[in-house]
């Protein structure tokens, strides 16, 4: 209930197992005011996106003596959670059509083919009318008919011989990643660990981006306006504004036909733990080798997100990696102990899943 003309704050928890959910209330601007509980700089939005385990908390004022509908859809649009927001329990809001089912496009594969902000037309689209799209979602490809018009068949994708470089001299067989202490991140190529090549991954990304401005399939060009991680600036200065002295680059692999999931290929019950010395600043730089959303949870330590400022670098517990996309952020390992870090999927946890040891 609400009374005309107050400000109401909104705190919204995405607890679902597997479910992304695309958040507006019709008819209001909401004012985002923190991200996984840590104030940032007011942003006002039509919408937001919400992966499995972030939290946001929105300000919204309403002017009319009116009932408003809180409209959450599944990112797969299947279906939709519903709430009111009333001056009056007999009185409920309109509940607004489902968005179209959205199509993933050659960035979402990580093709670096970045048409996120243009108005492609057929073309540049995937056809996954036969797809069955589950409620995080997610698409399986395995049945993917090759068109004329450009859209791909990745059924029997063997990327091995497609521009790879040649990594018989790398050995990750462990979850720490390659270690680029002693580099810039902007100036890594993707390299692909011998441990991703094998029948439990089927997909790499060749040319992944940075797309923190980005919303996402589904909320890219749909005439209202979206947030998106770019937006993200702290409330107060960066925390701990030190430069990182070392990076982890850790890969999102799987195989979305077998739903075998994985960390640059390998499984947790076979990974060794990712070694953090008690004090350092770390950046952890995710590649997302697959076409789904992955929401990823560091326990123990926050996650500074880097979205360009780092004056006013942006603190989540929670950061959600694309389809074929890339993102970093900066970790103080500031809390000695054993700490699970992993997809908040849950059918990805089991394999999409490591143990941090600060000491």
């Amino acid at each position: 209930l609400f009374k005309k003309g107050e400000k109401v704050l909104l705190r919204f928890i995405n607890s679902a197992a597997m479910t992304f959910f695309d958040v507006r209330i019709p008819g209001l601007k909401m004012t985002v005011v923190a991200a996984d509980g840590q104030y940032i700089q007011p942003v006002s939005v039509d919408e937001f996106r919400i992966g499995v385990a972030e939290t946001y908390d929105v300000i919204v004022e309403p002017e009319h003596d009116m009932a408003y509908t809180v409209f959450a859809q599944a990112i797969d649009r299947s279906g939709y959670a519903r709430g009111t927001l009333t001056p009056d329990y007999a009185l409920t809001g309109e509940v607004p059509a489902l968005d179209p089912v959205p199509l993933l496009t050659h960035t979402d594969m990580g093709m670096g083919m970045d048409h996120s902000m243009h108005n492609m037309g057929n073309s540049s689209q995937m056809d996954h009318s036969q797809h069955n799209m589950n409620s995080s979602g997610q698409m399986d490809h395995s049945q993917h008919n090759m068109h004329s018009s450009g859209k791909m068949d990745h059924s029997k994708h063997n990327m091995n011989s497609s521009g790879q470089m040649d990594h018989s001299q790398h050995s990750m067989a462990n979850s720490r990643g390659m270690d680029h202490s002693m580099h810039s991140n902007s100036s890594q190529g993707i390299k692909h660990a011998d441990t991703e090549y094998g029948p439990h991954v089927d997909m790499r990304a060749d040319n992944p981006q940075y797309r923190l401005d980005d919303p996402g399939v589904g909320l890219r060009n749909n005439g209202r306006r979206v947030l998106t991680y770019a937006d993200l600036k702290n409330l107060n200065p960066t925390p701990d504004p030190r430069d990182p002295t070392r990076e982890i680059d850790l890969h999102l692999t799987g195989n979305m036909s077998r739903y075998m999931w994985s960390i640059n290929g390998v499984k947790y019950s076979d990974a060794d733990p990712i070694q953090l010395k008690y004090g350092e600043r770390v950046r952890i730089n995710f590649v997302n080798d697959t076409m789904m959303n992955h929401p990823m949870h560091l326990h123990g330590m926050w996650s500074d997100l880097e979205t360009g400022d780092d004056r006013y670098i942006p603190r989540k517990h929670t950061v959600v990696v694309q389809p074929g996309a890339k993102i970093s952020y900066r970790v103080t390992a500031d809390a000695k102990g054993k700490w699970a870090y992993h997809c908040h999927l849950i059918y990805h946890m089991l394999g999409m899943f490591r143990e941090v040891h600060v000491s």
